[in-house]
């Protein structure tokens, strides 16, 4: 009886005990369970806030939405239209005369004053810059070289260049499209403000030397002028000591250098001016052709590729094309420049040993100079200057050549342009018009001031300042305009190239 009850008591504690084994275990697993697990609320809050690289994906690209909207404003007269034309109309004319376009005035004028969102501002002054473009240079292929016998645009020159800028000009249309606006705005002022910083730092250093040769030319003017009081006089007994003895300044090398600086820069304002030849007579056909065959092998691609569906295969192998039609040029005219047989002859007789990656350097300069003004809507003379100057091309060659180049690139953006609609016929032709008359007047009339007053630093300088006001203006509506669309939600990423 006591066996009995001893083993039901030992059962019962067992039972206890497995019960309180299996609540504690239970016990702990729902702990850690609710230490694992937060609320519903909790979880779905932050399933409602992604990462910052999905966030960041999200602002840039979105497949089915575009932030581009056209704002093309009624051609009426009134200030507007009035004031756009004298800016255009000062900014062809400066810019013809520097071989840099004007796309740095014409993109701020298009979009503060006449109202064209800064996509349409691009495309008008690739326009404008052709118009411009194409009027200094019939003025300039009646043109010598100041100083040799030789036309003064560098044909041997622009064959280099020529098709890297169009090959630049077609990626920088393509991010054009593909940029949002306020993309394109930021590109600007950056570029713009640098611009005019280099501008003020090239004008300060201008002036500069224009003062020294200013007070040169007059000390030899006037030492010159001495022997002639006294002509009157020789009759007169000479004096002597040591004032009779020539002053040992008066034929020093510094004072001869800069007279012949001086007499090198007037020998070059009057042959700008009256060096002239038949155009039929200034022109290399050959590699004018060669140039030309670039320029119609471009325009045949865009002109198919308008038939074609976009990003198909075939659009894609158009797009191709353009890449062997460029290169096959500048590759006939680098290999002639590295074995001797070809020149850049405006350089006059001194030898430039062509090296492999200086060519490639070159080309590659071309092609950054072709997409900048393909996206921004300037014409790449900002570059080409610069670095024609660096190889040692005369600046009034630097100048028309640039321009020349020029006028086929731009040219060509503006038939891209045109296929994709990004501007309006009417405001292209008249600004066009403009610019045009504008760069012939500048040949002419901003030569000839900057010939009697005798510096050049006054136009430089006023450039710098109305680009870097530009900058400021743009910069402030386009930051007005971003801050709008982000209250509004509005997308603000890339735009699908496919569905243009």
């Amino acid at each position: 009886m006591e066996l009995n009850k001893l083993q039901r008591a030992s059962t019962i504690a067992a039972l206890a005990l497995s019960i309180g084994l299996v609540m504690m275990g239970n016990f702990t697993s729902a702990e850690r369970l609710l230490k694992e697990q937060k609320p519903q609320y909790l979880v779905e809050k932050e399933m409602s806030k992604p990462d910052l690289l999905v966030k960041m994906s999200h602002f840039l690209w979105q497949s089915d939405k575009t932030s581009y909207e056209p704002v093309w404003p009624e051609m009426k007269l009134g200030w507007k239209i009035v004031v756009g034309s004298i800016i255009g109309f000062f900014g062809a004319a400066l810019g013809s005369v520097g071989g840099v376009g004007g796309g740095g005035i014409f993109v701020p004028m298009l979009a503060l004053i006449i109202g064209f969102d800064p996509k349409s501002s691009t495309a008008i002054s690739k326009c404008m810059i052709m118009g411009a473009a194409g009027s200094t240079v019939y003025y300039n292929l009646r043109l010598r070289h100041p100083t040799l016998d030789i036309p003064l645009i560098d044909y041997d020159l622009a064959l280099l260049f020529q098709p890297m800028l169009m090959l630049g000009i077609s990626i920088g249309v393509a991010f054009n499209v593909m940029f949002a606006d306020w993309m394109v705005t930021v590109l600007l002022i950056i570029l713009f403000i640098g611009t005019s910083t280099k501008a003020l730092f090239k004008g300060i250093d201008t002036w500069k030397k224009e003062t020294m040769m200013k007070k040169e030319a007059a000390k030899q003017l006037e030492s010159e002028s001495k022997p002639g009081d006294g002509e009157g006089q020789d009759y007169k007994p000479l004096p002597s000591g040591p004032s009779a003895l020539p002053d040992e300044d008066d034929v020093s090398p510094r004072k001869l250098l800069t007279a012949m600086l001086f007499q090198q820069v007037i020998i070059t304002v009057v042959s700008c001016f009256f060096i002239q030849v038949p155009l039929l007579q200034n022109i290399y056909w050959k590699e004018a052709a060669l140039l030309v065959y670039v320029w119609l092998g471009f325009l045949a691609v865009q002109i198919v590729k308008s038939y074609v569906k976009t990003c198909s295969i075939t659009y894609w192998v158009l797009n191709a094309l353009q890449v062997p039609i460029a290169f096959s040029v500048t590759l006939f005219e680098a290999i002639c420049l590295r074995k001797g047989t070809r020149v850049i002859a405006s350089k006059g007789k001194e030898v430039t040993n062509w090296k492999f990656l200086q060519i490639l350097l070159y080309c590659s300069c071309g092609i950054v100079a072709g997409m900048v003004g393909g996206l921004l809507g300037l014409g790449g003379g900002f570059i080409l200057g610069p670095l024609f100057l660096e190889l040692g091309i005369p600046p009034q060659v630097a100048s028309a050549t640039s321009t020349f180049a020029m006028v086929f690139s731009s040219s060509m953006s503006v038939v891209q342009y045109y296929l994709l609609n990004r501007f309006p016929v009417n405001y292209a032709s008249y600004f066009t018009l403009i610019a045009t008359i504008a760069a012939l007047a500048g040949q002419h009339v901003v030569r000839r001031i900057i010939a009697l007053l005798g510096r050049t630093s006054i136009i430089i300088f006023t450039l710098a300042l109305t680009i870097f006001v530009s900058a400021i203006s743009l910069g402030g509506v386009g930051i007005a305009d971003m801050v709008e669309k982000l209250e509004n939600e509005e997308y603000m990423g890339f735009q699908n190239l496919c569905h243009q």
